[in-house]
């Protein structure tokens, strides 16, 4: 049955005309396609995209997503920050209902927050709200946040589904049977009414929704793990939104389908680390040289060949200040890189008769498989014998997680739009998920110093500052940084491209004949 509904939607495509049809194919209800299924409808307890985005279109917290991915008021109407920066006040609309009917308050913040830090509750996201020292309610539409150190990006942190309003008078202290309510009880625009697994979620209008009826009232999540497939579905017309497709197609998509591609630059940086714990990579040297010789504009224009930028530095450009810019001997040509490369090899012990060997380790994927054997191709050049490893997803990030590898493909994508997003993964005290094993006390308190900024440009010239400290040192190997792709049809309203590929539902509408 399955290879049968593949290969009709093959036929579909083919002969689908260069314009989509008016109208949504499903009974006015707006379908978007994900790359899986969610893995939970509790949004404090999964992480994964899928899941985040099924979530955000059901919770509101106290700030939420604009169509421009910006921050705007939620459930709070206004606020106030303290001169210090520290010191967060919220007031909560009048009014406000979950979509039982159960009124709202301010209660439940400082009850999410709570649920977070709870070892007993799984909650992976815990480290995304440390820079929250506390938060209180001085009663039932005041909230109070004070933070460890200043946070102008507290808006962004707070929009997400994590920290939103969840229906604590559902959720058992040892259970979370509230996600089996149908409909489910939620505080955003949109409440899940069924749940077909590995088929489709189906989320109608919140009765009770502070904004009124959503542009959208019906709306379908149709997970396609197949990428390949998903796009044939949108050019048959079988779907209106698309949340990626294969890299590969990106320039005949643009050429055949223009109306449809929509990629703009994205908040993340494909890179690689090294494993400074032991040689070969504890020395500098050797890192350097290998980033020294490996052409990331190829790999970027060439290779990717998917409107990404080659990226010399870890934040995404505007980040925070952050441009992307080549400096010193990256500017330099090829050829002068590659005796570089080779002098600093000489000088760390390795040559032609002594070359230096490790392995390149990746998850299972053309994209990355492709990455590793440009780079062992490059590396080639000045001696360095690369050989493959690759793995399936979770073993790989198991792997990277003991350090168990040599040189090992990771990278980063913003959970939200703050250079600290980015960095201190990298802190010698970030544990598992600093993959590298990076150790480095100046490092440390250059963000130490850029958290504790509370004017926002003088902050952003801080993390510049402890970027730089990190690319000397190079404990990563950043190659290009991300593009958001997405295929969306012509009909749909509402759909504004952004750095964060943050599109609500409830802001997209279906543009009727």
């Amino acid at each position: 049955m399955r290879a049968l509904l593949f290969l009709l939607v093959s036929l579909l495509a083919a002969c689908a005309p260069s314009a989509a049809p008016e109208g949504s194919a499903n009974d006015g209800a707006l379908v978007r396609l994900s790359d899986s299924d969610s893995r939970g409808l509790d949004p404090q307890m999964v992480s994964d995209l899928a899941s985040t985005r099924v979530a955000a279109d059901q919770f509101e917290g106290l700030t939420r997503f604009n169509a421009a991915g910006q921050p705007e008021a939620g459930l709070a109407e206004r606020w106030t920050v303290s001169a210090d920066g520290k010191q967060w006040t919220f007031t909560l609309r009048s009014g406000l209902q979950f979509s039982d009917g159960t009124p709202l308050t301010a209660r439940v913040f400082p009850a999410a927050l709570a649920r977070i830090r709870d070892e007993n509750s799984g909650s992976p996201h815990g480290a995304l709200f440390a820079v929250i020292d506390t938060i209180d309610t001085p009663d039932d539409r005041n909230v109070l946040v004070r933070l460890k150190n200043p946070f102008p990006q507290l808006p962004a942190l707070l929009a997400h589904p994590a920290m939103a309003a969840l229906p604590f008078h559902r959720i058992a202290p040892l259970g979370e049977k509230w996600s089996a309510d149908r409909p489910l009880v939620t505080s955003g625009a949109y409440r899940l009414t069924d749940w077909k697994l590995n088929q489709q979620l189906t989320l109608e209008a919140n009765p009770r929704w502070h904004g009124g009826k959503p542009v959208t009232p019906r709306l379908i999540w149709r997970p396609m793990d197949n990428m390949n497939a998903a796009m044939r579905l949108m050019l048959a017309g079988g779907a209106d939104i698309g949340s990626d497709y294969p890299p590969a197609r990106h320039h005949w998509l643009k050429q055949n389908y223009p109306q449809l591609v929509r990629s703009v630059p994205f908040l993340g940086t494909y890179y690689f680390a090294f494993n400074t714990r032991k040689p070969p990579f504890n020395d500098v040297r050797v890192r350097r040289a290998l980033a020294l010789a490996v052409d990331r504009e190829w790999i970027a224009d060439k290779m990717v060949d998917a409107g990404n930028a080659p990226a010399w530095g870890l934040l995404p450009p505007g980040l925070g200040g952050g441009q992307g810019a080549r400096t010193g001997l990256d500017s330099a040509p090829r050829a002068a890189r590659l005796a570089e490369a080779r002098r600093l090899l000489r000088e760390a012990g390795y040559d032609m008769r002594r070359p230096l060997r490790f392995e390149i380790r990746f998850n299972s994927s053309t994209e990355h498989r492709r990455a590793a054997v440009a780079m062992a191709t490059m590396w080639r050049e000045i001696g360095v014998e690369a050989k493959l490893l690759n793995s399936e997803s979770s073993l790989h990030f198991d792997s990277l997680k003991r350090a168990d590898f040599e040189f090992a493909r990771s990278g980063w994508i913003a959970d939200l739009p703050a250079p600290e997003n980015f960095l201190a993964v990298h802190r010698s005290d970030a544990g598992a998920q600093n993959y590298s094993g990076y150790a480095n006390p100046a490092y440390d308190a250059a963000l130490d110093a850029a958290l504790a900024e509370p004017d926002p440009k003088a902050r952003d010239m801080k993390m510049q500052t402890a970027e730089a400290i990190l690319l000397a040192d190079m404990p990563i190997l950043p190659l290009y940084h991300y593009s958001s792709r997405a295929l969306v049809q012509p009909h749909v309203t509402g759909w504004l491209d952004n750095a964060g590929h943050i599109h609500p539902s409830r802001t997209l509408g279906i543009r009727r004949r």
